[in-house]
């Protein structure tokens, strides 16, 4: 067990410090630096999104930061809260409280950690692509509709969960909006999207969020306007890094604990797929960039590892964040030290300016998440594959309108049943059935002709039947309504099987209905160009009780000459 464990579990930082130099330190140190001052306003706005606070907020990305650093399979991978959690966490904690989080959390920490003792990590990469476009394209529009509160100032109390009430609500109190409050959050954007202009290096949402929240102090202070709500106003504010806390659920008459983690499954799985996907996707992104290979069975037990361990101190779900890990890269990260020293930034502002996190304006933080939604949303993405076919499309759509109207967990269900479908049916299509009665000829049966080859006679009373594809459940039933469709009945069935690269257990049943049927009929059958696979399917599903070994021919030409014989 733990041989296995030494396998899958191989921490990049291990092999990066046998040869770590100053230079390489002093690069890192630069890099934590900057994207710990990056991730300050990200940690914070994710943290009130997500319906728990600041403090939470910034715990996650100081704890799981640091643990995904440190034991992750990649060598550049920022770890932190993300915008994907944002809907779910918050409808969670709606309706299981704070203790319903950690629950969730944790289980999906350990999800993750199995997947990563499971080799998992590659099946992952196989999540159909119009699936995550999709539901990133939902969560971003969510967050983007969660926003218009504090945006405009409104100030509305118990804004509606669903998409429709929650728009319905904005628009039946246009009234409420506060002026002054609107034009910080509208300048606060314009200042995210401008900075960058100017200089990359330094993030517009730090800029907004230290320009603006000096303006609204000043406007407090000096020309005495009140009504612009800061983070003070509404959160309590970080002191310090919380004690460790054990989980509470307010259970309802009749309601064990057992049931509510039963309820809480859907979610943490869905959270589970979700950090999976994200960090996975980040560290292929990041591979690319630095000409780097990632262990993505080590990058999940590390995910998982951080998401056990922060529900205890309060904190919310975490995974790898490409902009993050891109900011890491863009100045100079190289080792999992760099991603270490961005969670002791954040440490460090979490204990020295708790009091300075409170005076940030409200519309100024809906501001960077609107930015947040934006970059998420991948609208780009959408156009394009509108251009491709029509059914990636569909379930596209069908994946982003599930996640705004109804939640994550249907949304990647169903997405994920419909790209399956969809795939089988293309499959299936893509198999054919060939009918040869009088006779094969070679030259049709290669890419380059061979002119001159004989031509392989087929006896009279001899019918044979080419599948040129996997025989699987999605073709069995097309196999069979071709045999059924055909009145002519043979005396030998020839099934050539030589572009058979396997068979599932549908496949083997309906083969061996046809032969029980050939049998009724007087007809033989015999199988031709078994591959190796194949034939081990068959043997294991004891075929040689219902088919003489001697009918399972390796080519066509021995199985014609049998059923010559069986004429």
């Amino acid at each position: 067990m733990s041989y296995q464990i030494r396998e899958v579990f191989k921490p990049s930082i291990i092999d990066c410090l046998k040869n770590y130099s100053k230079k390489q330190f002093s690069t890192d140190l630069m890099a934590g630096i900057i994207v710990g001052i990056v991730a300050i306003p990200l940690a914070i706005a994710f943290g009130i999104a997500s319906g728990v606070g600041p403090t939470e907020g910034l715990v996650t990305a100081i704890i799981a930061g640091f643990i995904i650093s440190a034991f992750g399979g990649t060598k550049v991978q920022i770890g932190g809260p993300t915008g994907a959690f944002i809907v779910i966490i918050y409808g969670i904690i709606q309706q299981f409280g704070t203790g319903g989080l950690i629950i969730a959390t944790l289980m999906a920490g350990i999800m993750l950690v199995i997947m990563g003792l499971t080799k998992m990590g590659s099946i992952i990469k196989f999540v159909p692509y119009p699936v995550i476009v999709g539901f990133t394209g939902g969560i971003a529009l969510t967050i983007f509709s969660t926003q218009m509160n504090d945006f405009f100032g409104m100030n509305i109390s118990g804004v509606p969960a669903g998409f429709i009430e929650k728009w319905g609500c904005y628009f039946s109190n246009l009234s409420s909006i506060n002026w002054i409050a609107f034009a910080i959050g509208l300048t606060s954007l314009l200042i995210i999207i401008l900075t960058p202009k100017i200089s990359k290096k330094i993030p517009g949402s730090l800029v907004a969020i230290v320009i603006m929240t000096l303006v609204v102090w000043l406007l407090k202070k000096f020309a005495g306007i009140e009504d612009i709500k800061t983070i003070g106003d509404i959160y309590e504010l970080p002191t310090g890094v919380p004690a460790p806390i054990l989980p509470e659920l307010n259970l309802a008459e009749g309601e064990s604990t057992w049931s509510v983690i039963r309820s809480l499954m859907p979610a943490a799985f869905t959270i589970a797929m979700l950090g999976a996907i994200e960090s996975l996707l980040s560290a292929m992104v990041a591979d690319g960039v630095i000409s780097d290979k990632h262990n993505s069975n080590t990058e999940l037990i590390a995910q998982g590892i951080a998401n056990i361990v922060v529900p205890f101190f309060g904190g919310i779900p975490a995974t790898g964040a490409i902009a993050r890990t891109m900011t890491n890269i863009n100045n100079g990260g190289r080792t999992p030290i760099a991603g270490m020293i961005h969670a002791i930034v954040l440490l460090l502002v979490l204990l020295l300016m708790g009091p300075l996190v409170g005076l940030i304006p409200m519309p100024c933080l809906a501001a960077v998440l609107i930015m947040v939604a934006y970059n998420m949303s991948g609208w780009r993405t959408f156009v394009s594959l509108s251009k491709n076919p029509k059914s990636d499309f569909a379930v596209l759509m069908v994946t982003f309108v599930l996640t705004v109207i109804f939640d994550l967990t249907v949304a990647i269900e169903i997405g994920l049943l419909l790209a399956i479908v969809l795939f089988l049916k293309r499959t299936s299509e893509s198999v054919n059935i060939r009918h040869f009665r009088d006779e094969i000829d070679p030259n049709q049966e290669m890419d380059i002709q061979i002119n001159n080859e004989e031509k392989l006679i087929i006896p009279k009373g001899v019918d044979v039947y080419e599948i040129d594809g996997p025989y699987f459940f999605g073709i069995a039933n097309k196999f069979d309504e071709i045999m059924s469709t055909i009145a002519n009945k043979p005396k030998v069935r020839i099934i050539r099987m030589r572009r058979v690269p396997f068979m599932d257990s549908t496949g083997i049943h309906n083969l061996e209905i046809l032969i029980n049927q050939s049998n009724k009929e007087n007809i033989h059958v015999v199988l031709s160009g078994v591959n190796e696979s194949v034939r081990k399917s068959l043997e294991k599903a004891d075929f040689t009780k219902l088919l003489p070994s001697e009918n399972i021919c390796a080519n066509i030409n021995i199985a014609i000459e049998r059923s010559k014989q069986l004429l």
